[in-house]
């Protein structure tokens, strides 16, 4: 496109730099900024463009203009307004997408700028209205439409705009009234408390009162008399009637025009192909309810305008109201306009674009424009983002066919490419314990082991009543979230379930399990001490890249390799990976080009090798969809401009950020739904309605309202977690909220932060990352490895003081020590009839009436027999304060040592019991043992059993409180 800098408005310069909402108002056939405070006011009488501007991950910006028509606006504004909408696109280097709004019929896009509502006002500038200004507040009626963005509507105030399908707003001068039409439904009508509170806060300053009223209820209560009092008292409403804006267009016959000469030709053609659009040219695309213009690239200004005239005209002869026009430029068409092809090959031209921006750019800055935000900005460095605390409990099963086996914790993060795993990691939350129970399908892994995986993972989620996070995680999309999980991750070769080893049988193929004692090679990678992998690859020349480290061994010798191009990071995860791999040989470094005659011989000879580090699918910026599944069809829904009110709890909505699938379940949704989500999240990447290609083995994970973890909540601007803990459902919620003056009304209240379980925040910096992950030596058990639920309670070792204030204090079962001295822990703990004689002495020395009190500090030494006289009543009170402390001070040595005391007793009491395998002591044991005490199934482990599953004695152990004991055993399956 030719550009000239007559071509281009004075008031466009400088739009477009930043991120956010700029309008302009048509004002003598000139577009006139105006200020920030009457950003979302629009008059009816005018016309007005309105330029989105975003900032994208990859750091560009991304621009959707969009021009308003008021219903009194004049035809000469309203073409005004569409000629300056194309030069604000030339202005802003001809990319941006360009709506036509016409008022009561705006796209949801154009509303979601403007959250809750818009309510234009009548008047105008330049048509010949005069703005209008209330005085005193009038009774106005309007009608609100819409589940995910409303569409409001002033209507006569009379009982003939009412009907049974609509929700209204009668705003009167001290009550706000909502009246929910019998046929709505309940997201229509939270969706409308929004307007409500919109209103309020606008044209009552928040102080009015608020009332529903549902249809149908006749006089039930004070609100619905007072309400229908305003139209002369209750009376049936009209059946609704049909009028322009109900009527429908045939959207699935799509009609191509090209623009010639001002004329708009049909082109002939059955099917709608890529290859019909000339570059050269402009098009129109009719498909009844949109209308989009197509410009070539190289088409100019003026052969713009006039096929956006055209299309302005196609739609007014033909009385479309409704329909809704979308110019598009060549090589950034949207979505929407891509799916009417039967085939579309994206050909988008950046450099071709960029330089067309830049080109605009240099004439503005000719003449002395600040074009800093016309350039594209430089992406930002890419920094893998932690979400998830990394300092909590991980257990990990392989899936064996119908059964899995839960691994050791040396096993935990070694995972091989022929099998299936189920993890459950437990972790300390922003406001309480979080767990995140997923699966992981090697590349070599068969079918059969995957689907019971899934259905393993899914049954745990269901038994803990839905609260967990659910995951489903394919080898190589692994998200950053799994690496910071597993921290030092090895994925082997071959497999060892019983399903890869038929698998290999059938097929009769070699089986390439990895040995540790032949030959293998493993490439290294990670950003970081925190998510470091090392992958087993084919050892071949050709498998090398020289982006990475790799370590390639066979039973006697073990060689570290160093891509030219790698980093000193790398170096470290090597160096730390030796530790995991191959602990107990010395490795041969080797620097690419300058390796061993035996490096090569191992490897079968040289061969050529990529350079190119390998990426990972980019997380792009998150859409969110609304979900509507029946009768196996997906049906979705974008919304724009999400926040966290979108959300409904009736419904399932799904965030869509390319490298990752969530899936998001309230708590109102049916109960056959809330299985089916990992499905639902299955057949959305498969309907893929971005056009984005999304990879089949995406990430997804299923997340239930109430329980969303921070890897979630970050798509959100801001999350209020008060919001989940509400009961009933989205209109219940949201009147909750509109009544109590915007603020969230929590039904329980809000837990407390549990402790941290090593101290740690929810996102922990690097350095405490980098810390626990230093670990490697086999002699030397990194922290999580210690026992399955070990961290749970490291904090309470480390400080005895951070009790978890969102648990229970200990229960303290003995009234007394067995010696109140306080130096009583210094001596040689006494048997058990000891313990009993001194308790019983304890209680004869107790009188029976009245408990021995300690003298006060200021305590006279001549006690009176008789009562103290009330001058003294200052004396008393001291006395009382300072037996309170004195109590405070021995009940915690008592609770201190009798701790101490279970603890011993506890030792003392299973000397004398036999030992018997885990596997037959655990809850889930296909062959149980009898006869034992099964609320002390721990007891019955022998001693090196107990300190492998706790990971301390059973000393140790039996010093717990009650509450950290049985949260161990539920851990270990024995509670």
């Amino acid at each position: 496109m030719s550009v000239s800098m007559r071509d281009l408005d004075p008031a466009f310069q400088g739009a477009g730099q930043k991120a956010g909402i700029e309008i302009w108002r048509i004002e003598n056939f000139l577009p006139t900024p105006i200020p920030k405070s009457s950003i979302g006011k629009f008059f009816t009488g005018d016309s007005y463009i309105v330029l989105k501007t975003t900032a994208l991950k990859t750091g560009a910006l991304r621009h959707d203009i969009h021009y308003w028509l008021g219903k009194d606006t004049s035809q000469d504004e309203a073409g005004t307004a569409a000629v300056k909408t194309v030069e604000l696109d030339a202005a802003l280097g001809g990319r941006a997408v360009q709506y036509r709004e016409v008022q009561g019929h705006e796209t949801e896009k154009f509303l979601s700028y403007f959250k809750p509502c818009i309510i234009p006002q009548e008047g105008g500038v330049a048509s010949g209205f005069k703005h209008v200004v209330a005085e005193e507040h009038t009774t106005r009626l309007f009608v609100c439409r819409g589940k995910h963005v409303v569409h409001v509507k002033e209507v006569p105030f009379a009982r003939s705009s009412l009907n049974h399908d609509d929700i209204y707003i009668l705003d009167t001068k001290s009550k706000i009234f909502q009246f929910n039409g019998s046929n709505s439904s309940i997201q229509e009508r939270a969706k409308a408390l929004e307007v409500v509170q919109y209103i309020k806060d606008t044209y009552h300053d928040g102080t009015c009162e608020v009332a529903t009223v549902e249809d149908g209820k006749l006089m039930a209560d004070a609100d619905s008399g007072e309400f229908w009092g305003f139209f002369g008292g209750f009376a049936p409403l009209p059946r609704k009637t049909a009028n322009d804006e109900d009527k429908t267009y045939n959207s699935d016959i799509t009609k191509l025009f090209c623009v010639e000469k001002g004329q708009a030709n049909p082109v002939e053609g059955d099917t709608l192909k890529r290859e019909m659009l000339d570059t050269n040219k402009c098009y129109i695309l009719d498909c009844g309810i949109e209308v989009f213009v197509w410009m070539g690239r190289t088409t100019s200004l003026d052969d713009r305008k006039i096929a956006s005239g055209a299309a302005e005209e196609m739609i007014r002869s033909s009385e479309r109201p409704k329909s809704q026009m979308i110019r598009i430029i060549e090589g950034f068409e949207t979505v929407p306009f891509r799916s009417k092809f039967e085939s579309w090959t994206q050909e988008t031209n950046t450099t071709v674009s960029e330089d067309g921006r830049g080109r605009v750019a240099a004439l503005l800055q000719r003449q002395g424009v600040n074009v800093r935000g016309l350039m594209k900005a430089a992406p930002p460095k890419e920094e893998p983002q932690v979400f998830i605390d990394c300092t909590g409990n991980l257990q990990v099963w392989r899936v064996n066919g119908q059964a899995k086996t839960l691994l050791q914790a040396a096993d935990h993060s070694k995972f091989y490419s022929g099998d299936c795993y189920v993890f459950q990691y437990s972790y300390p939350g922003e406001e309480k314990e979080e767990v995140l129970i997923g699966t992981w399908f090697g590349k070599q892994s068969v079918e059969e082991e995957r689907g019971s995986a899934v259905s393993m993972a899914s049954k745990m989620v269901e038994s803990m009543k839905f609260v967990p996070a659910q995951a489903r995680i394919y080898e190589g999309k692994e998200p950053v979230q799994f690496f910071v999980i597993m921290q030092s991750f090895i994925v082997f070769k071959g497999g060892i379930s019983s399903g890869y080893k038929k698998y290999i049988a059938e097929k009769e193929v070699d089986d390439d399990t990895y040995n540790e004692n032949g030959l293998a090679l493993f490439r290294i990678q990670g950003s970081g001490p925190e998510n470091m992998q090392a992958i087993q690859v084919d050892p071949v020349a050709s498998s090398l890249n020289s982006s990475y480290y790799y370590i390639l061994h066979n039973d006697s010798s073990v060689f570290t390799w160093a891509g030219n191009v790698s980093t000193a990071t790398d170096q470290e995860l090597v160096e730390r990976q030796l530790d995991l791999i191959k602990p107990n040989l010395q490795a041969r470094a080797q620097k690419e080009g300058s390796e061993s005659e035996q490096f090569w011989e191992l490897l079968g000879g040289k061969a050529e090798y990529s350079s190119q580090k390998l990426t990972k699918e980019p997380e792009r910026d998150p859409h969110l969809f609304s979900c509507t599944f029946t009768k196996e069809i997906l049906k979705v829904t974008e919304i724009y401009n999400f926040t966290q009110d979108d959300l409904m709890t009736e419904d399932i909505f799904i965030i869509d950020c390319h490298s990752e699938i969530f899936v998001w379940v309230g708590q109102e949704v049916v109960p056959k739904n809330k299985l089916l989500a990992l499905s639902i999240g299955e057949k959305f990447i498969e309907k893929d309605s971005l056009l984005e290609k999304l990879s089949p083995e995406a990430p997804i994970y299923v997340i239930m309202e109430g329980g969303e973890p921070s890897f979630f909540t970050r798509f959100f601007t801001s999350w209020d977690s008060s919001k989940s803990v509400m009961h009933g459902n989205s209109f219940q919620r949201k009147l909750k909220i509109v009544k109590n003056g915007g603020t969230p009304v929590a039904d329980k209240p809000k837990r407390r932060t549990p402790a941290s379980y090593g101290g740690r925040a929810s996102v922990p910096d690097k350095s405490q990352q980098r810390s626990r992950s230093m670990s490697f030596s086999p002699d030397r058990v990194r922290v999580r490895g210690r026992s399955p639920a070990f961290n749970a309670l490291a904090a309470t070792f480390e400080s005895q003081n951070a009790r978890n204030l969102s648990t229970p204090p200990p229960v303290v079962r003995k009234l007394y020590p067995r010696s109140v001295t306080p130096d009583s822990s210094k001596f040689a703990p006494a048997p058990k009839s000891s313990a009993i004689a001194s308790r019983s002495a304890l209680f004869e020395k107790i009188p029976p009436q009245e408990p021995s009190i300690p003298k006060p500090v200021k305590a006279s030494p001549k006690t009176p027999e008789s009562p103290a006289p009330e001058s003294n009543s200052k004396e008393q009170e001291e006395k009382k304060e300072n037996d309170k402390e004195e109590d405070k001070s021995m009940s915690s040595r008592i609770e201190s040592l009798t701790i101490q005391e279970d603890a011993k007793e506890g030792v003392e009491d299973e000397e004398d019991l036999p030992a018997h395998p885990y596997e037959r002591l655990k809850t889930t044991s296909t062959d149980p043992v009898s006869d034992i005490d099964v609320t002390r199934r721990e007891a019955y482990l022998s001693s090196e059993e107990f300190k492998e599953k706790f990971g301390m004695t059973k000393e140790a152990f039996y010093k717990l409180p009650k509450w950290k004991q049985n949260k161990f055993k539920m851990a270990v399956q024995l509670f």
